[in-house]
């Protein structure tokens, strides 16, 4: 069995954010996720507000998921089906060491 891990971080305007709750819940992870409030920095000003252009941040929300390598395919091909050009920002990441303490 393979035993690789992932960290999955997906930041998501707020207007999606309960799709993507609902997206996620829908594929089953024993590791479950986590979501906070960010601020996103970009130097391009697409899609932003004129306070967002000014201030130079955007709200998003961002998920975080810690998942099995056998989980990963699934879950990218699950949110590129659902949330094309939407605008979501997503990274992989190798999780190298993890644990309860």
């Amino acid at each position: 069995m393979n035993d690789k891990k992932y960290l999955v971080t997906i930041n998501v305007p707020p207007s999606l954010e309960e799709a993507v709750v609902d997206c996620l819940l829908t594929l089953e992870s024993e590791f479950g996720f986590s979501t906070f409030q960010v601020n996103a920095h970009d130097h391009k000003n697409e899609n932003l507000s004129l306070a967002e252009q000014v201030t130079g941040r955007q709200k998003k929300i961002r998920f975080q998921m810690y998942l099995a390598e056998e989980g990963l395919a699934e879950l990218l091909t699950q949110l590129k089906n659902d949330f094309t050009d939407s605008g979501i920002h997503y990274w992989v990441m190798p999780v190298l060491e993890n644990g309860i303490l």
